[in-house]
């Protein structure tokens, strides 16, 4: 038996983000507060929402100061103009990082404390201020998951926090606002949907319903990554990669990630790299490590991407699933850590304590084959293969 939670709206297609006046009516909001980067400000694309709801008369203020892997700090001054103001609602626009500030934003401005009374293992299933999500990146599937990832500065910890307190109300899919999306943003993000796609197929929690979202994800994403990395403006591949990194957030959301994520979440913390990018330099070894203990279920994985034949027997799935990886992160130029500018030394002296982290996140409790933390310290050791 699985309970499957969801957004309870969502408007799927490119222009959809006309629809936000109709989704605040639906839900009563009268006074929105917009949750965004200097980035959406840049693009046109705040302008372009406030214009569509002042057209109707609905007023809304902007909280603009959210950061790539959002922290305690980053999202205070948030949750203070939430305490402060008489908002009824939050509207996510951007990229991972504002929809899960916007999360902990809408929760916390309402129900006080601070972000460690949030963390897993506790279920946060109190209700904050409704979160309709725009997502501007094919990547994260914030937009219809029960997660966010706060990261805490004193600790150099990226927090996971969970439950339903956290899914939005609504989910605005406008594949067409990912069209400026930079090539390295687009791999980043694309990598991260489609490990979410595969953690959520072969972790401990999947189930029947999941397994069709993911399934139908990877179906999106394997054929799409590479074509959307090379031409940006390839509007069916980006509609597809919309769709595929939603699906894959409805999968992972409903069976949880597994032990790339848990691991990814430490190298962000520690080294500031990118959450996609990360992902990418762990998912070889990860899945190598991972693959006999379910060693099925990796093979339709490599099927639905279309990284091996139908007709191709596990065996012979499974090795091009990992060849395919390998060679993915060279098509799409991912660095690997020492070409990021990781400080070896640095990291070496971390490893045991960003396997601890990984650890207590409960994410690597999900994989099908779960690791010690000798294990975990192994794995990372082979991001450095000088």
């Amino acid at each position: 038996m699985s309970t499957i939670v969801l957004p309870r709206i969502m408007e799927v297609g490119g222009g959809s983000i006309a629809r936000l006046p109709q989704i605040l009516k639906n839900i009563g909001s009268k006074k929105p507060l917009i949750v965004t980067d200097n980035m959406m400000i840049q693009l046109g694309y705040l302008d372009k929402l406030q214009s569509i709801l002042q057209d109707l008369g609905i007023e809304s203020e902007v909280y603009a100061d959210t950061v790539p892997e959002p922290t305690a700090v980053s999202i205070q001054a948030g949750i203070e103009k939430v305490k402060c103001g008489l908002f009824d609602a939050v509207i996510a626009l951007g990229g991972g990082s504002p929809i899960d500030s916007a999360k902990a934003i809408a929760v916390m401005g309402k129900l006080g404390g601070i972000i460690n009374d949030y963390r897993f293992p506790r279920q946060v299933n109190e209700q904050g201020l409704p979160i309709i999500a725009i997502p501007t990146t094919a990547g994260t599937g914030s937009e219809c998951t029960r997660f966010t990832i706060i990261t805490d500065e004193k600790t150099d910890e990226k927090l996971l926090c969970a439950g339903a307190g956290f899914m939005p109300v609504a989910a605005i899919i406008d594949y067409e606002l990912t069209l400026s999306v930079p090539a390295r943003t687009t791999a980043d993000t694309g990598i991260d949907a489609m490990t979410h796609a595969i953690e959520a197929y072969v972790s401990r929690k999947a189930n029947p319903y999941s397994d069709s979202q993911a399934i139908a994800a990877m179906k999106l994403i394997g054929p799409n990554l590479r074509k959307v990395y090379h031409d940006g403006s390839n509007k069916a591949a980006r509609e597809a990669m919309m769709l595929g990194s939603t699906l894959a957030g409805i999968a992972f959301s409903n069976a949880s990630v597994a032990l790339v994520h848990g691991m990814s979440r430490p190298v962000g913390a520690f080294f500031h790299v990118p959450h996609g990018l990360s992902n990418a330099m762990l998912l070889p070894a990860v899945t190598r490590f991972s693959l006999e203990s379910a060693k099925t279920r990796y093979a339709e994985c490599a099927r639905a991407l279309t990284f091996a034949k139908l007709t191709d027997n596990d065996d012979t799935a499974c090795e091009k699933l990992l060849t395919t990886l390998d060679d993915l992160n060279v098509a799409l130029s991912v660095p690997t850590p020492a070409q990021f500018g990781v400080d070896k030394k640095h990291f070496l002296a971390v490893v045991e304590k960003m396997a601890k982290q990984a650890e207590a996140s409960g994410s690597p409790g999900n994989n099908p084959k779960v690791p010690t933390i000798a294990e975990m310290v192994a794995i990372y050791k082979q991001l450095w293969n000088d």
